[in-house]
């Protein structure tokens, strides 16, 4: 078991069993190939931060997320950590590399949110089902697409991986591809509004899923990104450079009374004024000033000054 260390309050983290870490041993099988899986931890905390929008609407309250630290063990000892009773295993398939996460929800938990779906208070009845509804089932393949795109986002860091949900299960063994001996690595996330107890909703990667990724995983996530393709920069540029604005001055606004507006027929004059500069606009924003005249046979202005606001643009 190989566990990191976290900054989240020890009252809103579930308890679980710790193994003592022990030395390698010959003959043993390695179930982290990975080191100390910082990599994955900060995709963790990535991943909690957007986990906000994904479960206030559904929740219609404010909540709080937290990503808890990472877990390396087999998959049928994390299936007897979890407590007996209703669970759904959602499959979320790894493109294109293959492979799937397994995203688990309290039983509990997705009737929650069930009775919100439909307009209710977020009540639960006080003894579960052994199965889950097509109601349900559909609540849990929408968290599915929910969280599909923030889980994309969360590991483009290290690659482009597209996670897509299958069918939701409520027993463990009927997950296929995926045998109690296998290694995974247990992700955890905290989920609570206020000072309410936290719920936890687990993303649990097969190591064989990941190893794919090794390279991205054993080395050091960089806060700066790699520099752009200089020819899709130039081309953007040139792309950028050739939008057309329109430009206009405004020589007078005139103010006249509504009596004389009615009054109004072709041949009457309305007076103007205007100072020997002019305001030149781009869109709603002032360009400069500028003197009205003539060039090449045409009306023109000649720009006298330009706004202070464009020169700290460019």
């Amino acid at each position: 078991m190989v566990n990191a260390s976290s900054t989240t309050a020890s009252a809103d983290r579930r308890e679980r069993p710790r193994q003592q870490v022990e030395h390698a041993t010959l003959g043993v099988q390695n179930l982290n190939p990975f080191g100390d899986l910082h990599t994955l931890q900060h995709l963790s905390a990535r991943l909690a931060r957007a986990l906000r929008g994904v479960f206030e609407p559904l929740l219609r309250k404010e909540v709080r997320a937290f990503a808890e630290p990472l877990v390396v063990q087999r998959f049928a000892d994390y299936r007897a950590e979890r407590a007996d009773g209703l669970t759904a295993w959602l499959p979320l398939q790894m493109a294109p590399a293959g492979g799937q996460a397994l995203v688990v929800f309290d039983g509990r938990f997705v009737m929650e949110l069930l009775d919100l779906f439909f307009g209710g208070t977020g009540a639960t009845p006080p003894q579960l089902p052994s199965e889950f509804t097509p109601a349900a089932e559909a609540i849990v393949a929408r968290l599915g697409m929910l969280l599909a795109a923030p889980l994309t986002a969360a590991w483009e860091p290290l690659g482009r991986i597209d996670f897509v949900p299958g069918h939701v299960e409520s027993n463990a063994a009927l997950i296929q591809g995926l045998d109690g001996d296998d290694a995974v690595v247990v992700t955890r996330f905290g989920i609570a509004a206020g000072t309410a107890k936290p719920v936890f909703v687990d993303i649990v990667y097969p190591v064989a899923a990941l190893k794919p990724h090794t390279p991205s995983l054993i080395g050091k996530v960089h806060a700066k990104t790699a520099a752009p393709d200089p020819a899709w920069r130039n081309g953007l540029t040139r792309n950028v450079m050739a939008v057309k604005f329109p430009v206009r001055s405004v020589l007078a606004e005139p103010m006249v009374a509504l009596s004389v507006l009615m009054d109004l027929k072709p041949g009457d004059v309305i007076p103007i004024s205007f100072g020997a500069e002019v305001p030149v606009m781009v869109g709603g924003d002032c360009l400069g000033l500028g003197t009205v005249g003539t060039s090449n046979g045409k009306a023109a202005i000649r720009l006298n000054s330009i706004t202070r606001e464009l020169e700290e643009y460019q």
